[in-house]
């Protein structure tokens, strides 16, 4: 498949992919607004809906980060830049952008970014040396 058919491709993935945020968003919103409206419960019921929300709030968080990502690309894609690695400037390959349309990076820089973001830790050791309070 020649590039340009696969970047329009890949365009139409992303503009399908953020309407459906849009929509999910809105109803999420929406339904979260229409729970509280619903009036106070037993105490069970307060936290359950405690519970509820924070999953919820989540959701849409990573909801509106990707969002955010998908807006990203589709500008990137109107002025050219789409496919180049932030980090190396090389082409990003054409299988890391069909299984993540909204990459901005190879998956070699990625794989050192995540490597610099998480030293490892002995977890043991940390344990080890923490002190211990006396009562």
């Amino acid at each position: 498949m020649p590039k340009k058919e696969a970047l329009k491709k890949l365009r139409e993935v992303l503009i399908r992919r953020r309407d459906a945020l849009r929509r999910a968003l809105a109803g999420d919103l929406s339904l979260l607004q229409e729970v509280r409206d619903t009036g106070p419960g037993d105490l069970l019921d307060a936290a359950v809906d405690t519970a509820q929300d924070e999953v919820n709030s989540q959701l849409v968080e990573a909801e509106s980060r990707e969002l955010t990502l998908i807006d990203e690309a589709l500008e990137r894609l109107k002025d050219g830049s789409y496919g180049t690695c932030d980090e190396c400037g090389k082409n990003i390959p054409m299988a890391r952008l069909q299984a993540l349309p909204y990459a901005t990076d190879c998956i070699q820089c990625r794989r050192k970014s995540e490597q610099g973001l998480s030293p490892s830790v002995s977890w043991n050791r940390v344990f080890e040396d923490a002190p211990i309070d006396s009562v």
